[in-house]
């Protein structure tokens, strides 16, 4: 499991601010497929049908209650598009990454 996988999100609090680009560039790194674009982090899944798909962002949300942290979710037939970022900061913080990897590791299963 990638090690960022394993960590917990933690609340974002007074005094954090967002990632720059070369930190969000380094932890980019630890992540397969995901993009930065703009102040988001970005990957679309792609799913063999409609039932797959749905199986996904429920388990998904699952996870995302667990570490109170929400994605946007873009859902079509076979497809969702995943984007994290931190709204409390307008900007990149460790658990858009943290929850990106636990979004990589839940496709694998």
């Amino acid at each position: 499991m990638n090690d960022l996988a394993s960590r917990k999100c933690r609340p974002c609090e007074g005094g954090v601010c967002p990632y720059s680009p070369q930190e969000s560039s380094e932890l980019l790194k630890q992540l397969t497929g995901w993009q930065i674009e703009g102040r988001k982090l970005v990957k679309t899944f792609a799913f063999a049908n409609h039932y797959q798909t749905l199986a996904f962002v429920n388990a998904l949300a699952w996870i995302s209650h667990r570490e109170d942290h929400h994605p946007v979710l873009q859902v079509g037939y076979n497809q969702c598009r995943v984007e994290y970022w931190t709204h409390a900061i307008d900007g990149l913080s460790e658990n858009d990454f943290v929850c990106a990897a636990k979004c990589d590791a839940l496709f694998e299963l």
